[in-house]
């Protein structure tokens, strides 16, 4: 299935920025776009409606030919693709650029990427065991231990935590809220940490359980800034005792 409409973006890296009332908080910016619609899907030809974008741009020899052919219309050569579903009512021709002004400052955003691999590690940094006693002649400081049972299942368990690869999975932060648009640097300035490391490619699509949502600071704290959402959430007054 589709992801809702986003970008294709490159992490740059994290730094600090302050917020309308001066408060510091951790940033992650990203070169997000220029995208370029290669390929639009059709239900009458494909069986389902999608959009497919490329993102940055590499020579043509470095593409194997099916590939060229692919990309042959779209007029560009790009490294990544990937599908996104449009937004209700969006048209979206072959060809056509895609920026970060699909986004606006404020709004909230899912960043999905893949995280740092390191590698086989131990229980302890994988799944954060407290270890053996360190004393008394113990020799079982860092290591499982008995993981089975004696009589019933007498097995061990299916998904028991273990040593074993550790990082490396595909993951999603939601409801990032964007601080800020270059639109003539394609830059996103994004509140919080983002999975992955340094020049690492992620797809930043619009947030799903609040679309739309734009979130403005006030004070030390966060707060909706749309009056409907505030109805919503807002405490009744409690009732006068008699």
């Amino acid at each position: 299935m589709a992801r809702r409409m986003g970008l294709l973006a490159k992490k740059i890296g994290m730094t600090q920025a302050f917020n309308e009332h001066g408060r510091a908080i951790a940033v992650t910016v990203l070169e997000a776009g220029p995208c370029t619609v290669t390929q639009v899907k059709t239900p009458e030809k494909d069986g389902y409606h999608a959009v497919q974008i490329g993102f940055e741009t590499v020579a043509e020899k470095k593409l194997t030919k099916p590939e060229q052919g692919h990309l042959k219309k779209s007029g560009g050569s790009f490294r990544y693709l990937r599908e996104f579903k449009p937004e209700q009512g969006q048209e979206v021709a072959l060809g056509q650029q895609i920026t970060v002004e699909l986004f606006k400052e404020g709004e909230l955003v899912d960043v999905m990427g893949t995280s740092i691999g390191k590698g086989f590690q131990g229980g302890m940094k994988r799944w954060h065991w407290k270890g053996g006693k360190a004393t008394h002649g113990s020799t079982q400081h860092r290591a499982p231990g008995s993981i089975g049972s004696t009589t019933t299942p007498g097995r061990v368990i299916k998904g028991h935590h273990l040593p074993g690869h550790m990082g490396d999975d595909q993951v999603t932060v939601q409801n990032l809220r964007v601080m800020k648009i270059d639109a003539e640097g394609h830059r996103l300035v994004i509140q919080g940490a983002i999975p992955g490391p340094e020049n690492r490619l992620v797809v930043v699509t619009r947030a799903v359980k609040r679309p739309g949502v734009v979130v403005a600071a006030k004070g030390l704290q966060e707060v909706i800034a749309d009056e409907e959402e505030d109805k919503k959430t807002a405490k009744k007054p409690a009732a006068k005792k008699k």
